[in-house]
């Protein structure tokens, strides 16, 4: 009796010590995170990225679009800014993010339903708390406002016609408008905002969303494609965008919101799922079935670190399981970092996985990273 006793106390220690061994043989791959070198990194990117608002000519700039202000390019880089700035102990970065809002006298992009032109709108609201006040927040409510009173019509299954751009029928709409509904939502205590948005994200999810694979399609042309061995498309970025999408919506939602188990249980589908995609580089491949002979790709990348490590934090995912996918791919993307603060290996503008290069930049790109970091700066505070 005496020894079955010592074994049952014992066990509980013999179990820790086991964790914590199979916890060092996961991570021994990787080096812990330095939070002061993490911030650095994370402000040198910053700090490149707003010397170069201006897109230059040495860098490779797909669409003219890219130039505005409010598109949705710059406006994921403002996400990330918004980030960095409460976690930096400069001021620039916020003076940078209500500079730029008080520029564009806090509107939105032209196009009332398109969900490119509502993303510009999250850093007002961020801006809206942190110094710009209330009117930071009127242009965008204005503009819900009407798309409640008039809801598009628009058939999601036709991508191929223009009025599809007036409902979330691409995957990346995912990141670019729900988070602004709903934070809306909580700052203003009107809940129509929030239901809308979890009435159009369940409504793009049961189109595009992969059962099987539990990844998303980027749109309803991509249903059918297969790649030369026959696996289907599932663009990265596009994945990324609505897992970083994701993140920042249970962010913004009570923890009693009815609506939060069904984006958790989401979430938690497409983090295994990811996990698994990962190349020993430490990058996703652009199109995530097909890894094979792919260069590193960071914007995918710097999505999926946000989400994986945020995942970790808000207590959705397991520690042990998820962070060394964390560690290696932020190890990756400090890579990609040059010297001056330039992010490089990101994929320009598309719609679907194509080639890379080490001189291709982009703002969204830098946004992405300067989220991975703000979540890896609160996993290791």
């Amino acid at each position: 009796m005496k020894a079955a006793a010592r074994m049952t106390l014992a066990l509980p220690v013999l179990l820790g010590a086991l964790a914590m061994m199979f916890a060092s043989l996961a991570t021994a791959d990787t080096k812990p995170i330095d939070g002061a070198a993490t911030l650095a990194l994370m402000e040198k990117a910053a700090d490149w990225q707003l010397a170069h608002l201006e897109p230059a000519s040495t860098i490779k700039v797909m669409r003219e679009e890219t130039r505005n202000a409010r598109s949705w390019q710059q406006g994921a880089f403002y996400v990330g800014l918004t980030a960095l700035a409460e976690r930096s102990q400069s001021e620039r970065f916020r003076a940078a993010i209500l500079s730029h809002g008080r520029s564009q006298k806090w509107r939105l992009g032209d196009r009332t339903y398109h969900a490119d032109d509502h993303v510009i709108g999250q850093s007002y609201l961020w801006a809206s708390t942190h110094g710009a006040g209330p009117k930071a927040i009127a242009p965008a409510r204005r503009r819900l406002d009407a798309i409640i009173a008039a809801p598009s019509p628009a058939n999601l299954a036709a991508h191929e016609a223009t009025q599809c751009w007036d409902r979330w029928c691409w995957c990346d709409a995912l990141f670019m408008a729900p988070p602004l509904w709903i934070e809306l939502s909580q700052l203003t205590n009107d809940p129509r905002y929030a239901q809308f948005a979890h009435q159009e994200w369940k409504a793009t999810q049961d189109y595009l969303y992969d059962r099987d694979e539990h990844l998303f399609y980027r749109d309803s042309r991509f249903f059918e494609r297969r790649d030369e061995k026959g696996r289907k498309l599932f663009w990265s970025r596009g994945n990324g965008w609505v897992f970083a999408g994701i993140a920042r919506v249970l962010t913004f939602l009570p923890k009693d919101d009815p609506a939060r188990p069904a984006y958790e249980t989401l979430f938690k589908q497409m983090a295994a799922k990811l996990q698994t995609l990962q190349k020993p580089d430490g990058y996703w491949p652009s199109s995530l079935l097909a890894p094979e002979n792919t260069p590193p790709e960071s914007s995918g990348t710097g999505f999926f670190v946000y989400g994986l490590a945020w995942g970790i934090n808000a207590n959705l995912l397991d520690r042990y399981t998820y962070e060394p996918a964390v560690l290696r791919g932020w190890q990756a993307l400090e890579k990609a970092v040059d010297a001056d603060g330039r992010l490089g290996w990101v994929q320009q503008v598309s719609d679907r996985p194509d080639q890379v290069l080490q001189s291709d930049t982009q703002f969204y790109g830098v946004g992405a990273l300067l989220l991975a970091g703000s979540a890896l700066l609160d996993l290791y505070k």
